[in-house]
């Protein structure tokens, strides 16, 4: 900074001023630095701007599967958000895994993050009550935190489970599967309680082989699908739980050895939104959730805790919306 100050003419305080971006330099002393920043080759030392502000300028996050087409808007909106604020995004994934989830988020804060938005993987965080009290804000998105009390952003997993078989209800289904993630996530028990009330608002039986949690592995996906469409008495309509749900029920629907066929459709409505659902034939109906402004809202919280909100916890949830696409609107046969 000295050798950057002598080029320019100007003191220590006035290339402080330019490099963090502050207010009180005129437009000719900025260029003067900006052009002796650039002829020197100087680069802001962050580790120890870190010890004299005591923030790292950096956040992380943790998601379920980087790979998983509903997390990328999702992060994309944490990372746009973080950027507004002068702010670096770590993420990292934390593969369905409680105990990876707890490595990666010690990890980070052991890395000294300003804040953390967690998309949870464990049902217990007391591990991080040390971490927040010691000052790391932390937001939980898509899924509450287990025995914490904390900041939480979701989409309405239940309502939106509940619309989406309504929906197929009221095209005349009666019979209706459910097929979702393993019972221990959060979202899959409050969709397929969402199922089971709107079932039960129309005076609906659910059969035990009409329910089927567990693994999204297409193999478990397939054979559930099946054995619900088969049997003495076959559903004639499918709610998947999520995206890669979904995806494998549509496959199996299309497939030539399927016991779906043209004389007997199969209706079907996924939560989720997910690539190409419109230029199916039929186009897929899905329960919309908005992952941009999940992410936009976690991280939104977050900012708001690290520039000082001391308030208590917040609770938001934000609505979803049903797409009618085709095969969500399929009137029920006969087999």
């Amino acid at each position: 900074m000295k050798d950057v100050a002598g080029r320019a003419g100007v003191g220590l305080k006035t290339v402080s001023r330019v490099v963090n971006g502050e207010p009180g330099v005129t437009p000719d002393t900025e260029r003067r630095v900006q052009e002796a920043i650039d002829a020197l080759g100087f680069r802001r030392n962050d580790s120890a701007r870190v010890l004299r502000k005591g923030r790292t300028a950096s956040i992380g996050l943790v998601l379920e599967d980087l790979a998983d087409p509903f997390y990328g808007p999702l992060s994309r909106a944490v990372e746009e958000v973080a950027r507004a604020h002068g702010a670096l995004l770590i993420n990292g994934s934390s593969a369905e895994d409680p105990d990876r989830e707890r490595e990666l988020v010690l990890a980070l804060c052991a890395r000294r993050v300003d804040g953390l938005v967690v998309i949870p993987a464990s049902g217990d965080h007391r591990y991080l009550a040390p971490e927040m009290a010691a000052g790391i804000a932390t937001v939980f998105v898509d899924r509450p935190p287990g025995q914490i009390d904390a900041d939480v952003v979701l989409s309405d997993s239940f309502g939106g489970a509940r619309d989406g078989v309504a929906h197929l209800i009221a095209h005349g289904h009666r019979r209706i599967g459910f097929i979702g993630d393993q019972p221990r996530i959060h979202t899959a028990t409050e969709r397929l309680r969402g199922y089971r009330a709107a079932m039960a608002d129309a005076g609906l039986p659910v059969h035990d082989a009409w329910v089927s949690l567990g693994s999204t592995a297409p193999t478990r996906v397939r054979a559930a699908a099946e054995t619900m469409l088969g049997g003495a008495e076959p559903v004639t309509a499918v709610f998947a739980g999520n995206n890669r749900v979904t995806v494998t029920v549509v496959r199996v629907l299309a497939s030539p050895a399927s016991l779906a066929s043209p004389a007997r459709p199969v209706a079907l409505v996924g939560f989720d939104d997910f690539e190409l659902a419109d230029l199916l034939r039929p186009g897929v109906t899905v329960i919309a959730q908005d992952a941009a402004r999940l992410g936009r809202a976690a991280a939104g919280r977050l900012f708001a805790r690290l520039d000082g909100d001391a308030g208590a916890p917040e609770h938001t949830v934000l609505p979803t919306r049903l797409i009618a696409r085709g095969s969500g609107e399929l009137p029920p046969t006969t087999p």
